[in-house]
């Protein structure tokens, strides 16, 4: 088919390369235009627009940092996706963001009567590399039905949650169950310490048992031994807790997960933005 795809950060990238492997005819976009270079020399075609890259494509899939970055990329005036689509075309936000903002852009392609899903990915950087990505997906069944091969050249599993705006809900539900367990456990882990058990022994321990998420064994050893490359970075889990606070309507209706929220937002003002997660356990 032919694909554009448009955000070629540490998720896109790795997303576009697997289509180009799965034989994919693809098309692609970023904000800085070298970041696809990699990709170009695999055999991608480089756009200077989203307009220009949507052109004459089958599907066109975004995966850009927030809902600014998204309407930018579909709705610019002069050069959003939107206006270069072709009739019969798919688009597919697989980024993650508000469900207010996910609505507002399916009804802007329902008034075209231009097919959207919104699919967001469940999964980090070894899960893209590896084709292993969850997609959440809301929209039209016939849709998803015509869209679920491309996904799955680019993940594991297809989940049709609904209509829209359902894929980023559970989307948001998850990173915010994945935050809460975050947080707990850097918490945790300093407190058996100061107890007298080492944070490698405890986070051994932890990860034997029923309670622990094949996740968070991996983010304890990570705490265990100060590993804290960008897997999922802070300041990403910390824009997803704040969508899912701003979208419950106040702190005081997901109190967890704004205490959650609080603990990221701290690390952030620690430096620690562009570290992964798990570099949550600094602050204590």
């Amino acid at each position: 088919m032919k694909i554009t795809y448009l955000g070629l950060g540490a998720m896109g990238a790795r997303m576009a390369e697997n289509l180009i492997k799965a034989g994919h005819e693809l098309t692609v976009w970023n904000r800085t235009p070298t970041t696809a270079d990699p990709l170009i020399s695999l055999g991608a075609k480089p756009a200077l627009t989203p307009k220009d890259a949507a052109k004459s494509a089958d599907i066109i899939i975004s995966c850009v940092r927030d809902d600014e970055a998204s309407k930018a990329v579909w709705l610019d005036d002069r050069n959003g996706a939107i206006h270069g689509m072709k009739a019969d075309a798919i688009a597919i936000d697989s980024s993650t963001l508000t469900i207010e903002w996910v609505k507002a852009l399916g009804a802007t392609f329902a008034e075209k009567s231009l097919a959207f899903l919104d699919a967001p990915v469940l999964g980090s950087r070894p899960q893209a590399e590896g084709r292993q990505l969850i997609h959440v997906v809301g929209g039209e069944e016939n849709v998803f039905a015509k869209a679920r091969t491309v996904l799955a050249d680019m993940g594991g599993a297809q989940h049709l949650m609904g209509p829209v705006g359902t894929g980023a809900a559970m989307k948001l539900m998850i990173n915010s169950m994945m935050g809460v367990q975050v947080t707990a456990l850097a918490e945790l882990l300093a407190a058996t310490e100061k107890g007298g058990i080492s944070k490698a022994r405890a986070a051994e321990v932890f990860g034997s048992t029923i309670v622990c998420s094949p996740q968070m064994k991996i983010v304890s050893g990570l705490m265990a031994r100060g590993a804290h490359s960008p897997l999922f970075p802070v300041e990403l889990i910390e824009k997803d807790l704040g969508y899912a606070v701003k979208e419950a309507g106040a702190e005081d209706a997901l109190p967890v997960t704004s205490s959650a929220r609080d603990v990221f937002t701290k690390a952030l003002e620690a430096g620690d933005g562009d570290l992964n997660m798990s570099a949550a356990e600094k602050l204590y």
